[in-house]
């Protein structure tokens, strides 16, 4: 019997290390690459695409389990750094030490845990037409809020990162060629064809690893496949295909139905169309039939307070004066419907005036400066004159103006939230009628200006020598003397241009028929100021005194203003432990005055 030499044992060699570092517990990750995502709005859909090159520094972001943040032991590690790399953005994680997070180490160490995925936020959005046709829109700036480990992320490319690309599987060993080495024996076809079928599968499993990484689609690893390239060939194509390919977009994840944010702004928005009535937002409808009460235990139950055997008024006592989101909820629908009615009820003589923004409550002076006058001529090499511009300020300064609300414990138990709604809107209204009172008291009051004269005078031009209530002729007269107005040098004429007509209630109707189109049969009969005046009704104009305004934009008489940081009518939570319900308040930072006289004529009326 011949004995033969035992062959040599096949063996293949791959590496597949990731990122991951035991020691510090640290790894890289791709959190996001370029892949779109279908997004929808009220337009309807769109591809949301996420550009690296907008994006913001972020820093102290938090690594999560799968978006989670009900429990503190979802809070896995944090976010050491972020880098943006071509189009990719990778972060370096860091695992927590604690115990539990091991069973995730081990995951990620074997390669079992790759998923990655994001949190973000945007600050405002630009649209444009994508190659495809379709809508798309992308972040003119955005900020990543966490990273998150998800076994089903939103990006198929979002994974951890390796330390090096799969090698190509290589044969160490074989099956001995010479015959020597086998006593002359040879050896069975069966083995060589073995080893051909195993090489073959190996081709293949690699070039779809290749085109799967790559992010190009399988039907391009079967066709690789069915032309029989090498692995060479296939890395070549593979490289071709992906810079020539339509550039992808980054996918991240929209808000969960979890987040304590999200959830207070859609019960804020059920409860202030519970209130005031309208359409209610898609995402808020599931909270439409809750009652305050409900709502109320369902703050506490997500800031970990047990409601379970609590009275109506244990509960609401606890949603009121803890930690709960239950007083927010309240309060944003109450600055909804108050926005609302304050928009409704506002002055038509805001459209006469420009809103300035000022930063503190200090007298505020309007600086205008003057005009130019006209190029001088000068003679060939001659010199150039320098000139000056005159300056005139008016001052103006804010007050403010507030009242306050108790929502008693009655009115939360019995959800009346009608009443509620009722009491919301009129701060809104009360807030826009303060400041109609204030611009009409400026207006009527003529009050001096910076040089002693009153804004309306004789000597300006800008008041009728006779009052006469409005008519072509009155009309014609104002217009006359508004084109005949100066600049600040005296010299410059303005050529202003009369836009609006304001009217009390007294002339409201003489004055829409002197404005009104008719169909003229001759030219006497034709109207002269069809289409150019907007008629404005201040029912706070009690008498026929009527005015002529330029537009603001042209030519700014009236100014009015809110402080930076609280524009328009605010609703704001009071903490007191003196009732048993919640105290708010309305309050408005308003100021008003005159910037110039010569955007404005007056009539004293019949």
């Amino acid at each position: 019997m011949t004995v033969h030499d035992p062959i040599p044992p096949l063996t293949r060699t791959a590496t597949t290390a990731n990122s991951y570092d035991p020691k510090t517990r640290t790894f890289e990750a791709v959190v996001a690459t370029m892949t779109p995502v279908t997004r929808r709005d009220a337009r309807g859909p769109f591809n949301e695409v996420l550009t690296p090159a907008t994006l913001a520094a972020s820093t102290g972001m938090p690594l999560l389990d799968s978006h989670k943040t009900d429990s503190v032991r979802d809070l896995l590690g944090r976010v050491v750094s972020t880098r943006v790399d071509g189009n990719q953005i990778i972060a370096k994680l860091q695992l927590s030490s604690a115990s539990d997070t091991d069973p995730i180490a081990q995951r990620i160490a074997d390669g079992s845990l790759t998923g990655v995925s994001i949190g973000y936020r945007v600050s405002g959005w630009a649209e444009s037409t994508g190659a495809d046709g379709q809508r798309q829109k992308s972040p003119t700036a955005w900020t990543l809020t966490e990273v998150t480990l998800t076994t089903n992320p939103a990006d198929p490319n979002a994974r951890v990162r390796h330390a090096k690309a799969p090698a190509e599987p290589a044969r160490a060993g074989g099956i001995p060629k010479n015959r020597a080495a086998t006593n002359g024996v040879h050896m069975p076809d069966v083995i060589e064809n073995t080893t051909e079928q195993d090489a073959e599968r190996t081709r293949r499993s690699t070039i779809r690893t290749l085109v799967r990484s790559a992010g190009l689609s399988a039907e391009t690893a079967d066709d690789l496949i069915d032309q029989e390239v090498t692995l060479d060939q296939a890395k070549a194509a593979v490289f071709d295909a992906t810079q020539t390919r339509t550039a992808p977009v980054i996918r991240t994840h929209a808000p969960q139905n979890n987040d304590p944010a999200v959830i207070t702004r859609r019960q804020a928005d059920a409860v202030a169309v519970r209130m005031a009535g309208g359409d209610c937002p898609d995402d808020a409808r599931q909270y439409m039939g809750d009652s305050l009460l409900d709502m109320a235990r369902d703050s506490l139950t997500r800031s970990g307070v047990s409601t379970r055997g609590l009275s109506a008024d244990d509960v609401f006592t606890r949603a009121s004066h803890g930690t709960s989101d239950f007083p927010l909820v309240v309060s944003n629908a109450m600055g909804k419907v108050a926005a609302d009615s304050y928009k409704a009820a506002e002055s038509p003589l805001k459209q006469l005036g420009r809103q300035r923004v000022l930063r503190d409550f200090k007298p505020s002076t309007s600086i205008r400066l003057g005009e130019m006058g006209r190029l001088e001529e000068i003679a060939e090499s001659g010199e150039i004159k320098a000139t000056s511009r005159a300056e005139n300020g008016e001052s103006m300064s804010l007050k403010t103006y507030a009242r306050g609300i108790n929502v008693s414990r009655n009115l939360l138990v019995n959800d009346d939230l009608n009443l509620l709604g009722d009491m919301t809107a009129a701060f809104g209204e009360a807030a826009a009628q303060t400041e109609a009172d204030e611009m009409v008291a400026l207006l009527t009051g003529n009050p001096n200006l910076s040089d002693g004269t009153p804004v309306f005078d004789v000597s300006r031009g800008n008041l009728a020598a006779a009052g006469a209530a409005p008519s072509e002729t009155t009309l014609s007269a104002a217009r006359k003397a508004m084109r005949g107005f100066k600049g600040l040098d005296g010299k410059t004429l303005l050529s202003v241009t009369p836009k609006y007509l304001l009217v009390g209630p007294e002339l409201e109707t003489d004055a829409e028929k002197l404005l009104a189109a008719i169909y003229a049969a001759t030219t006497g009969d034709v109207n002269a100021w069809t289409g150019k005046l907007s008629l404005l009704v201040e029912p706070r104009i009690t008498d026929d005194q009527w005015f002529v305004f330029a537009d603001p934009a042209r030519v700014a008489s009236l100014v009015y203003g809110y402080l930076a940081s609280a524009q328009g009518v605010q609703i704001q939570r009071a903490e007191a432990w003196d009732t048993l319900g919640i105290k708010y308040r309305a309050f408005l930072d308003f100021g008003t005055g005159w910037s110039d006289w010569r955007g404005a004529y007056r009539n004293a009326g019949s």
